[in-house]
């Protein structure tokens, strides 16, 4: 029961981190741009919904490994992300090149 919470509260904080990273940092969204990003190797970090379709999934982590850009898989939705992000619309990827207040980036490095 408790990892179920600390679950929780880990997605929640991954949340938080992503709003904050939205509202005071440089954040772009979308597949095609975060594509562009991993291909030219000019992010700090790609974030992916869980049903991101798996051609843009792959291409994004091959060039996000080659770039070594880091990638965090958020465990919602596209609708659930866009929902974080505060935007009305479903959000797939989204590309982090400033994460201005937020602790988003300490998360990628629990992942790695």
């Amino acid at each position: 029961m408790a990892k179920k919470k600390t679950a929780e509260s880990e997605s929640l904080t991954l949340s938080k981190a992503i709003r904050m990273a939205v509202d005071s940092g440089q954040v772009e969204f979308g597949s095609r741009s975060s594509f562009k990003r991993a291909l030219l190797g000019k992010s700090k970090l790609i974030v992916l919904s869980s049903n991101c379709p798996e051609f843009t999934k792959n291409d994004i982590q091959k060039f996000c490994k080659l770039s070594s850009i880091p990638i965090l898989e958020f465990e919602g939705t596209s609708i659930e992300l866009g929902s974080v992000c505060g935007k009305p619309f479903p959000v797939s990827s989204l590309c982090i090149q400033d994460a201005g207040n937020s602790t988003i980036l300490s998360f990628a490095k629990k992942e790695q």
